[in-house]
């Protein structure tokens, strides 16, 4: 899930640790029409996937954030996907909007990296064609297309609901 240093457009190297879920909103310029986001950031920790229920349930979006440089980050996609969508109880889920972001691709200048981009897209496209997005929240690389593609998901997710 996007943190902070995604969404303000500031990196600190002073890591905050998330407990349970933080709240946090963007504005995404989208079609000519200011869009006001509203994100919850949960963590990424077993121990609190319990809360997700109360912040899951009505969400137009999932976004799904991996480290490039930690494997065990890229396997637990999946169980993420899967908790969200238990959770979540979308009313069509095999058509629920995600987004994954392979995050700090700019560690060590790439040479940490353990999870390739071959390896991430077949994973999205093994579910659905999930838009991939390789990002840096301290260079600020993809970070402003991920939210237009966010942006674009959520909203579509949102309209189909309303019908």
């Amino acid at each position: 899930m996007p943190n902070f240093r995604y969404v303000n457009k500031k990196f600190s190297n002073q890591y905050k640790a998330t407990i349970g879920a933080d709240f946090l909103t963007k504005e995404v310029q989208f079609e000519d029409r200011l869009f006001t986001l509203q994100i919850w950031d949960t963590a990424g920790q077993e121990r609190f996937q319990s809360l997700g229920v109360a912040f899951y349930r009505g969400a137009d979006c999932c976004v799904l954030c991996y480290d490039v440089n930690v494997m065990k980050s890229f396997d637990n996609l999946n169980n993420w996907r899967e908790e969200f969508l238990i959770q979540a109880s979308p009313s069509d889920p095999e058509n629920f909007p995600f987004v994954v972001l392979g995050n700090k691709i700019d560690v060590d200048g790439g040479n940490s990296r353990v999870v390739s981009e071959k390896k991430a897209r077949a994973w999205c496209a093994s579910k659905g064609n999930i838009p991939y997005f390789e990002t840096s929240a301290k260079d600020g690389v993809n970070v402003e297309e991920a939210f237009q593609c966010i942006a674009r998901n959520a909203l579509k997710s949102g309209e189909e609901e309303e019908m």
